[in-house]
């Protein structure tokens, strides 16, 4: 089995293969609205699942994520995949039941790629402590793979993208620059080093973190993807707050800065800012940052509103993890712009 050649059959991979937010919300606008009263979050607030109840005390959560491949080893896509699609159930606050695979594969190539890829996503199940129950296949020219996840949830536990609260710290618990390493390290641009930074963040399960944030008091959630940190960060934003930023507080892979000042940047970043253009202001922020900030990410990190004065314990048991967080900015009253971003 040669694992050296999966990204042969892509020219994009990841979370960077997802449709810009702009056509997303043009097409959502043609769906007829749904009503149930059962139905707790649906698609109207860009969540990062749906949320339907069953019972007082238990709702489920229903989510579905799947990509090309953005790295070369089979075994180590899947796990990377599988991490992702389960992420959207912690950052709704639930645990992880059953999961479905979600697979596209060329029928003419070599079934022990594709053995590699299923072995590594039913792991990552295992170690969310899920059952893999099945799935579906089709015959494509292009791998894909993800899952479509199953959660439970509280209804009172429900973590929601945007019930921020003022004053709140904003907590990030990966680095980010995962987009522009990994697509810089396909064309030999960037450093091993740098790859494997990006490789550790991308396949960690963001159940480890939010175990931990559950034990503050916590507002709302979401994960870093394709829309990277700024795009994500938007969606929690309502008309009744803004966020402002430090980049100074950002951690990112190191070698992210050098990629972006060389303009080794991904048109999904630039599809980013075009989307945020007039929704977020940047003050005394480098060129190269700016990038970082809109570069998207594939499986990253949670983005968590907690109360200010749980923000540094917080922080400090994040950081007993092996991939560190920070404390990137503040819940603030409205502003013309719904995220300022400080350099």
């Amino acid at each position: 089995m040669d694992t050296r050649k999966l990204n042969k059959f892509t020219t994009c991979g990841g979370c960077i293969a997802k449709l810009p937010q702009g056509l997303l919300k043009n097409a959502l606008g043609n769906i007829p609205a749904f009503s149930d009263p059962n139905l707790l979050v649906g698609f109207d607030t860009s969540d990062d699942g749906a949320v339907y109840q069953l019972q007082d005390d238990l709702a489920v959560i229903q989510t579905l994520d799947f990509f090309p491949p953005m790295v070369n080893d089979p075994y180590l896509f899947g796990k990377i995949a599988a991490a992702n699609a389960l992420s959207d159930i912690y950052a709704m606050g639930g645990q992880v039941k059953t999961a479905l695979n979600i697979v596209c594969f060329p029928e003419d190539e070599d079934p022990a790629i594709l053995g590699a890829i299923l072995r590594g996503g039913a792991e990552k199940v295992q170690e969310a402590g899920g059952v893999l129950c099945g799935g579906h296949s089709i015959n494509d020219k292009e791998p894909k793979y993800g899952l479509s996840v199953t959660g439970v949830v509280h209804p009172e536990r429900i973590m929601h993208n945007n019930r921020c609260r003022f004053g709140d710290k904003i907590v990030l618990t990966k680095p980010i620059g995962v987009g522009m390493v990994t697509s810089a390290y396909k064309v030999g641009e960037a450093s091993r080093e740098s790859y494997e930074q990006a490789v550790a963040g991308m396949q960690t399960l963001n159940k480890y973190a939010f175990d931990i944030a559950a034990r503050y008091r916590i507002h709302s959630c979401t994960d870093v993807t394709g829309f990277g940190f700024l795009g994500h960060l938007n969606e929690m934003v309502t008309n009744d707050y803004s966020i402002r930023v430090d980049s100074r507080q950002v951690l990112y892979i190191p070698e992210a800065w050098r990629l972006a000042e060389e303009f080794l940047v991904t048109g999904g970043g630039q599809k980013n800012r075009t989307f945020l253009q007039a929704k977020v202001c940047f003050y005394n922020v480098p060129p190269a940052m700016e990038e970082i900030l809109f570069d998207p990410q594939t499986s990253g990190g949670l983005l968590i509103s907690v109360a200010a004065d749980d923000a540094t314990a917080l922080l400090a048991e994040l950081n007993t993890l092996e991939l560190a967080s920070c404390i990137v900015g503040e819940v603030v009253e409205r502003a013309e712009h719904n995220i300022v971003v400080y350099g």
